[in-house]
């Protein structure tokens, strides 16, 4: 990854903490969900201490699932090991003003053993150890994530509190691209644009989406690391602003029966000897590179079995069904929504979209997973099957997993998976997979009690 001037340097983290504009520093890392997990230290205790020597953080935090409850089956920490702690090491890099947050500022961790040695099943780390065999080839990963919420006039509280049935939508109907319907919501959308521009982000733009209350806010495409952090971060910010503003919004992949929240996730490369060069655009006939064509196909190859990593939970399956604009084949297009991998753009914007992933992705893990695809395909030199051309939906390709049951099976037994990430990650998140399977097969549904109550 090239250097880059993080949106705050450490210089003027301690000229405002000397002023009294900032008194809280954040440093917090993502967990297996993505979600950022850490501490609020005093600005000055943190100058002091934590910007030189880093902290503590219990390592059951990468073995909990997503309630924070201890579960079994994670060989990094357990009762019998103690849970004891690791390191949380701060990235300089990411030091940023939190705007929605007064007086703070916050930055990003890197995990490590107390030997040194890194946390391997960290996400953060897995995305660092695929970009670093990329940069092996001479390559680097640039992406771009485009996530979507839904927006309800309830606040937290009150969804909780009405076991989240009968929420209000900020918009009543389809608002794509509608100008009066995101106006409708502006000073929230506007807010949450004007405080990531401020915490350092680039945002790019705002639009409406299909289902009632659904927007999407987008920000630039960047090198994969930086993009993954800051996709973090937004997500984390735009609950906490929504919650000050008395609403609430979900990125849950599947919230009704409507259309999911998606994330679909852009991707390129450049050289790294040439920054700026994308080695993806060529002059076949579709505009492509070799290396694109082997990175593509690599892509369709692991599909299937890295499913896991771009629909990790039960609920991200809800999303792929024929005519969602969320994919069900294994097959890629030249600007065609239908299929799971679209090719767009031309010259220096030529890249591909995954379209699997949920507003529930964790970002960091499904970029990781894309390189470490595309570096099947390229190892192996993979030929590029035939375009689609027509409506994916509807031809015979190999299908997207329907189940996180079939996902995780997929992800077990997958050599690709094992050969790419080493077996302790493989086991790591193959555990998360089926805690939470377990979790689903024990619950009793509202969909069971209005089929079975009376009528059974």
């Amino acid at each position: 990854m090239a250097d880059r001037t993080p949106p705050l340097s450490v210089e003027e983290l301690r000229a405002l903490v000397a002023n009294g504009e900032i008194d809280t520093v954040v440093l917090a890392f993502p967990d297996m969900q993505g979600r950022l997990q850490g501490k609020r230290f005093a600005a000055q205790f943190f100058l002091e201490d934590v910007l030189e020597h880093g902290t503590e953080g219990c390592n059951y935090l990468l073995a909990v699932d997503v309630e924070l409850n201890t579960v079994d089956g994670y060989a990094m920490s357990s009762w019998e090991r103690g849970y004891g702690d690791f390191a949380m090491h701060p990235d300089l890099a990411t030091l940023r003003r939190v705007p929605w947050n007064e007086g703070t500022a916050m930055l990003i961790a890197d995990l490590a053993w107390n030997d040194g040695s890194p946390v391997v099943a960290a996400p953060r780390q897995i995305l660092r150890r695929q970009l670093d065999r990329l940069a092996e080839h001479g390559y680097t990963a640039h992406v771009g994530t485009e996530l979507e919420f839904i927006v309800f006039k309830d606040t937290y509280e009150q969804a909780w509190d009405s076991g989240y049935r009968g929420l209000t939508p900020a918009n009543q109907y389809n608002i794509d691209y509608s100008v009066l319907g995101t106006g409708r919501i502006e000073p929230l959308l506007r807010r949450i644009r004007n405080d990531m521009t401020a915490a350092g982000l680039t945002v790019e733009s705002a639009k409406g989406e299909c289902n009632p209350g659904q927007h999407e806010i987008v920000f630039r495409y960047d090198e994969a690391l930086l993009t993954c952090d800051q996709h973090a971060i937004y997500k984390t910010g735009a609950k906490e602003i929504a919650s000050q503003e008395g609403v609430s919004l979900t990125f849950m992949a599947k919230y009704n029966e409507r259309e999911g929240n998606s994330c679909h996730i852009h991707l390129s490369l450049q050289s790294v000897d040439e920054p700026g060069t994308n080695v993806m655009a060529g002059d076949d006939a579709h505009g492509m590179s070799p290396v694109m064509r082997h990175f593509l196909a690599g892509q369709l190859a692991a599909l299937r079995e890295f499913s896991l990593l771009y629909a990790p939970n039960i609920n991200s399956y809800k999303r792929f069904a024929p005519g969602s604009f969320a994919p069900t084949a294994v097959a890629w297009g030249n600007d065609n929504r239908t299929c799971s991998l679209r090719v767009v753009g031309h010259g220096r914007s030529m890249r591909f979209e995954n379209r699997l992933p949920g507003g529930d992705v964790n970002p960091h893990l499904a970029v990781a997973g894309l390189v470490a695809a595309g570096l099947y395909g390229i190892e192996h030199e993979l030929e590029l099957p035939e375009v689609c051309t027509g409506n994916a939906y509807t031809s015979e390709y190999e299908q997207v997993p329907t189940t996180l049951r079939e996902a995780a099976d997929l992800w077990e037994h997958s050599p690709i998976a094992k050969a790419a990430f080493g077996d302790e990650v493989v086991a790591h998140y193959l555990n998360l997979a089926r805690v939470e399977l377990a979790a689903f097969d024990a619950a009793v549904t509202d969909w069971e009690l209005r089929r079975s109550f009376e009528r059974m």
